[in-house]
């Protein structure tokens, strides 16, 4: 359960800002409650208690707040399956001159190694825009991935072609973004994190 010391009345703005619905507090304690994807936010006199299967929907804007310089990063991802398909996972993580400041990952059900790649991808770019980032440079060590966003292989699976689309969607707000595919050494810690989350299933 993430605690982060603020303002309430900034994390207030902040979240409004970011799409969370914001209700009175439930004690005389609670400044307010915020609702945001699959997370949910208590504030108190100067903290934020952030609850749910999903805190970094509200925890990435938040972190975002504390450090408005944070615009440029790299954003690694992976996805993994145990059988093809099978129960499978994602990994993701951000960094920026500060070192890893954003990750996550979770089990995403059973489908296969390709799709789960998507699937880490898309969430690795909504996490990079919560965050506050507008340049970033993605690693991924799917070359599949990696060439079809980029227009170089054709997408015949309509799954695959589906989640491409939306990756495009998803990169077209950013200034300047740049996707490559690189060796697996490099994308350790989003490969650790599928697979971490694959381990405790």
């Amino acid at each position: 359960m993430p605690t982060i010391e603020c303002d309430p009345d900034d994390a207030r703005d902040v979240l409004r800002e970011a799409g969370a619905e914001i209700r009175p507090g439930n004690t005389e304690h609670e400044r307010w409650r915020a609702e945001r994807g699959d997370a949910l936010a208590v504030a108190y006199d100067g903290k934020v208690v952030v609850q749910g299967s999903n805190p970094n929907d509200i925890v990435l804007p938040l972190r975002r707040a504390g450090d408005g310089t944070a615009r440029r990063g790299h954003v690694y991802f992976d996805g993994a399956s145990r059988g093809n398909p099978g129960p499978a996972a994602i990994g993701w993580a951000i960094v920026t001159s500060d070192g890893i400041v954003a990750e996550g990952s979770e089990r995403i059900g059973r489908t296969t190694n390709n799709r789960a790649e998507y699937e880490a991808l898309i969430r690795a770019l909504e996490a990079a825009w919560d965050y506050g980032l507008r340049e970033i440079d993605v690693r991924g060590d799917s070359e599949l991935v990696v060439k079809q966003v980029r227009g170089e292989w054709r997408t015949n699976d309509p799954g695959l072609r589906e989640r491409r689309v939306r990756v495009r969607e998803l990169l077209e707000p950013f200034d300047r973004w740049s996707l490559a595919h690189v060796p697996r050494e490099i994308n350790e810690r989003a490969d650790t994190l599928a697979n971490e989350a694959l381990d405790d299933g």
